[in-house]
């Protein structure tokens, strides 16, 4: 088992958002978290990236048998957790190539010790820039800063061949998406054999492009069984 959700129990301010939720991510499986706007699917994913605005109340996060509850997102993504959010912020003055280099390099030297060259770096770029027929270019442009919400899909699956992370957790990733990089998205997801995949989608079509293996339904911040 590659993440257990236990009995977690969520809030934002004063109001429970998630209540006494019981949920598990098998190695390998495409998860499809469903449900109305307003379940709660996103603060599940958020709570489980680590995303500190929203506090837990009880429960435990499991991760490879390691319980990250009180840890920091830092740490979980250096563990092998990625989150592919739905609204993601600009950053002008961090260029894409910039923090591509630095998240690599931090990766590399959290899981083996070791340092990342620069020319194995720059190898790894190419290869997944290509894959994505993304323009150098856009490797010195500020992140997200005058980007489309298909382009910006795009740096999310750039961030996503580049860390290869044992977690992808994906909210909405078709949204803002055309057609095209929609089918990118769902390409890239079905090569990627060694990440195992948490998505949140409203788009039938997409989700059969998908073809999830196991379905979680939420509904007023609970699982329904």
């Amino acid at each position: 088992m590659l993440l257990e959700i236990k009995k977690l129990s969520v809030s934002l301010g004063d109001k429970e958002l998630l209540s006494d939720i019981n949920m598990s991510v098998m190695d390998g499986e495409r998860h499809l978290l469903a449900g109305h706007n307003g379940s709660g699917k996103s603060t599940l994913v958020q709570t489980t990236a680590g995303n500190p605005e929203y506090k837990i109340d009880s429960g435990q996060i499991i991760f490879e048998g390691r319980d990250i509850t009180n840890e920091n997102s830092t740490t979980r993504a250096l563990l092998g957790i990625f989150l592919g959010a739905q609204n993601v912020p600009e950053i002008p003055g961090l260029t894409v190539m910039s923090f591509l280099k630095h998240s690599a390099i931090a990766h590399r030297h959290f899981q083996t010790g070791k340092d990342l060259s620069m020319g194995e770096f720059l190898t790894n770029l190419e290869t997944a820039r290509e894959r994505l027929d993304i323009p150098k270019l856009w490797l010195n442009r500020s992140i997200n800063v005058g980007f489309s919400g298909g382009e910006r899909k795009k740096l999310m699956l750039l961030r996503l061949l580049m860390t290869i992370p044992k977690l992808a957790i994906l909210d909405e990733p078709d949204s803002g998406a055309d057609k095209s990089v929609q089918e990118m998205i769902v390409n890239v997801i079905k090569e990627m054999k060694q990440t195992t995949f948490l998505f949140i989608s409203h788009q039938e079509k997409f989700t059969e492009m998908v073809t999830p293996s196991k379905t979680t339904y939420l509904s007023s911040g609970k699982i329904m069984i």
